[in-house]
């Protein structure tokens, strides 16, 4: 309705007139025609120069956009079509985000995720940036601002997309957040675990600059939400949280078979886990089992001896049962340390979307649909409940299978499926390139996105990761450029 508005403004001069004939028929996807990418490129260009008749004709070209690529995206499948960006310092320049966002538009896009927390910095300007992270661009621009707001010319809705338990190596390197950090039985923090990186990595094994919090802590959790609030402030049509989890090792540190294994060792999860005891037998095996890593016989009578009121220990969900084998609480503690580490990640995607969830900004959660599965006697490393996550939140689930063609992929969104309850969103991104297979025999988009429709119909949004893969020659120049210095 804004563009149709918009174009009101300019249906009298003789330009909007001349722009008529370029409305033709969509190409597929909702791509741009060629013709009227370049006349809209034409006047991008002449009105950077500073030429306001071709500057009133750009205006007049995107709202003109903006109302196609409405019509199209309404009687098209799929009806959302979204990009996954990250901006870069140079797209402050003059005309830049213009180019970029025109680019976005041109291929058929109406929703863009601008990723504004990723790698321990922050889109917020340097100098209003309220938080403990390296901002992006050092200077006043309020790039993330200006993104939304550009987005919004061409009718596109924009996105704020965060790493969230991630918090970046600068943040772990402080010395007044060590205690925030997530840790195994080991001693280990996320730093101290490798990973091997080659051109055939899977995209669900990949970790970026990952310092993992404990998602117990609550400076964690506050420093996570003055972030959200700054980004909130800037109303982004959506925020999605990344990161929803604890890391993910490899070989066979990749399953999680002992309680040693879990990433709940930092003092403030420990704390929690402590509290969820029901009496003093329960405190006390729990922490045994916490640090020692099984419990014995030995600890057993020791116990009954300490508290020889107490009939046997308790703790959360643990019913009374009478007489109990070593056996039986050995697997008792187990699964409640597993449930323990999977409720302090939805925990702190709950407290972390609240700020933009009570400003009324749509809020979802990006996750692997094998990040909560089991595996023998033992978990997914990653412990990401997605499965418990609310409907209320989108579900966008990451679709990056490979076996050399679309059934895996689309075996991992019907996994999704299955667990959702009705009425969530479910909204599969997939990794890859227009008319290209990639490195690894990942299929075409158009392939994945073909297999998608057939075989689940119902959806009617998918994103795609990411515009760096679809335009890698213009990525390339804005994340190489330089600025002055300041």
């Amino acid at each position: 309705m804004l563009a149709a508005g918009v174009m009101g403004l300019f249906s009298a001069p003789a330009f909007a007139r001349d722009l008529a004939p370029l409305q033709a028929q969509p190409t597929p996807y909702c791509r741009a025609s060629e013709q009227v990418t370049a006349q809209k490129e034409n006047f991008r260009k002449a009105a950077l120069q500073g030429d306001p008749a071709a500057q009133n004709q750009y205006q007049a070209a995107l709202a003109q956009d903006a109302e196609v690529l409405r019509q199209c995206r309404n009687q098209t499948w799929p009806a959302v079509q979204a990009i996954w960006l990250r901006l870069y310092p140079c797209d402050i320049k003059a005309g830049v985000l213009d180019e970029l966002m025109d680019r976005i538009v041109n291929k058929g896009y109406n929703r863009v995720y601008v990723e504004v927390f990723y790698d321990g910095q922050v889109l917020l300007p340097g100098t209003n940036n309220p938080t403990v992270w390296t901002p992006v661009v050092r200077s006043g621009e309020d790039l993330l601002a200006q993104a939304i707001q550009k987005g919004h010319e061409r009718g596109l809705k924009v996105y704020a997309w965060l790493f969230s338990m991630n918090f970046g190596a600068n943040y772990a390197q402080r010395t007044d957040r060590q205690t925030v950090l997530a840790r195994n039985g080991r001693g280990q923090t996320s730093l101290d675990i490798g990973q091997d990186i080659s051109l055939s990595t899977d995209l669900s094994t990949l970790e970026l600059d990952k310092a993992f919090i404990d998602p117990y802590n609550l400076q964690a959790r506050q420093d996570y939400q003055q972030l959200v609030q700054a980004v909130a402030q800037r109303r982004p049509d959506g925020m999605l949280f990344d990161y929803i989890r604890y890391p993910r090792q490899s070989g066979s540190a990749s399953i999680t078979t002992k309680v040693k294994d879990l990433w709940i060792y930092g003092e403030a999860s420990k704390q929690t886990l402590s509290q969820r005891a029901l009496n003093y037998k329960g405190l006390d095996l729990i922490r045994r089992f916490v640090e020692q890593g099984t419990i014995t016989s030995k600890d057993m009578a020791e116990v009954d001896q300490l508290y020889p009121n107490e009939s046997e220990p308790l703790w959360q969900n643990r019913k009374s049962s009478g007489s109990v084998s070593r056996a039986q609480l050995l697997q008792e503690l187990w699964i409640l340390s597993v449930a323990h580490a999977y409720q302090g990640v939805t925990d702190f995607l709950a407290a972390a979307a609240q700020p933009a969830q009570q400003q009324g900004i749509a809020t979802g959660a990006v996750f692997f649909s094998d990040g909560n599965r089991s595996v023998g006697k033992g978990f997914d490393s990653r412990m990401q409940p997605w499965h418990y996550f609310p409907a209320s939140l989108e579900w966008h689930t990451m679709a990056y299978a490979l076996c050399g063609n679309t059934n895996c992929i689309v075996k991992q969104v019907q996994t999704v499926l299955k667990e959702a309850p009705q009425g969530t969103q479910v909204i599969p991104a997939l990794a890859g390139q227009w008319g290209q297979v990639m490195a690894g025999n990942r299929p075409t988009l158009e392939a994945q996105m073909n297999a998608i429709h057939e075989a689940a119909p119902q959806i009617n949004m998918v994103s795609h990761f990411a515009f760096s893969w679809q335009d890698p020659q213009f990525d390339q120049t804005r994340r190489a450029c330089s600025l002055p210095q300041q």
